[in-house]
């Protein structure tokens, strides 16, 4: 029997421009920014050599036959190799699946690494994050996430594509501070990447707001065009609507993670149990959590 363990963080985007032109998958992408948490997905797999393949899928300790992302980077390795192995996947996510927290791109990009490990491949670590960049891509559930799980930070895409292709820079950040979420659930990323007119309002305002975020790349200016992101795009629903305007009574600049149904800010210590007091008058459905800045990415364990 082989093991291996692996995290990659959870990651919020708050501006983007699809880049899914490309027929090669690793120059498919995106441009955009966003900011690495240290809350994130876990991944443990276990190999016995078997007569034919098999797998399960575990999400926090629950068997599922729905984990299309992980099951396309499970059949990449197995191809990879002569061998035949049942293999057993042990996702830990700690942020809500599905509403905009980049869950399915680190559940990919750790499990890639940790199947490399398990099976002995001797992938480079870039290699690794682009399997998983491909099933992302494959399935329709993120475009430019796994480069920006693999190296942690706030950052800002700059050109598209996996990781080792696609370019990105940092925008410098203190360890004090601390990304404060309330989540209600979900927004389809797949309606959103394949709606003809969503995609041309992602594009126009993407360019145009990466632009003024590239002439002055900082955090204030990330959280404010990032708002105007989800403002010009008509994203912000009702729910996310009310606590967006409470915030601003408060002076704290907030947005929405895209694509998800919540509100979320970068704020320093002192500013956190102020703006948890908002979200949590707000909470109705949803969950409030707050996470350090991963910045070294996707690893090992």
């Amino acid at each position: 029997m082989e093991s291996a363990e692996a995290f990659a963080p959870a990651h919020i985007t708050g501006l983007f421009q699809i880049f899914d032109e490309p027929i090669d998958l690793l120059r498919k992408g995106s441009k955009g920014a966003g900011i690495s948490l240290k809350h994130g997905v876990k991944t443990r797999v276990i190999l016995e050599r078997e007569m034919r393949n098999s797998l399960e899928v575990w999400i926090n300790g629950h068997k599922t036959s729905s984990a299309e992302v992980s099951e396309t980077v499970v059949k990449e390795y197995l191809s990879r190799t002569k061998e035949k192995f049942a293999v057993k996947v042990e996702h830990k996510v700690q942020v809500p699946i599905g509403a905009g927290f980049g869950s399915s791109g680190a559940a990919a990009l750790s499990l890639s690494l940790a199947l490399n490990k398990a099976l002995n491949l001797g992938l480079t670590r870039l290699n690794a994050a682009q399997i998983a960049h491909i099933a992302e891509v494959k399935c329709r559930t993120g475009l430019g996430t796994v480069i920006a799980e693999t190296f942690g930070g706030l950052e800002i895409r700059i050109a598209p594509g996996a990781p080792g292709i696609g370019k990105l820079r940092q925008i410098p950040l203190s360890k004090e501070y601390r990304v404060v979420c309330l989540s209600f659930g979900s927004l389809y990323t797949k309606k959103a990447l394949t709606d003809v007119e969503l995609r041309e309002r992602i594009n126009r305002q993407g360019e145009k707001l990466l632009q003024l975020l590239m002439k002055q790349p900082t955090l204030e200016n990330f959280l404010k065009l990032s708002r105007s992101f989800a403002e010009n795009t008509g994203l912000i629903t009702e729910k996310v609507r009310k606590v967006l305007d409470e915030t601003i009574a408060s002076g704290i600049i907030c947005s929405m993670p895209i694509f998800g149904e919540g509100v979320f800010s970068i704020v320093k210590q002192n500013m956190v149990d102020p703006l948890l007091e908002v979200f949590r008058k707000n909470v109705f459905t949803g969950k409030t959590f707050v996470s350090e800045i991963d910045f070294k990415g996707a690893r090992l364990l």
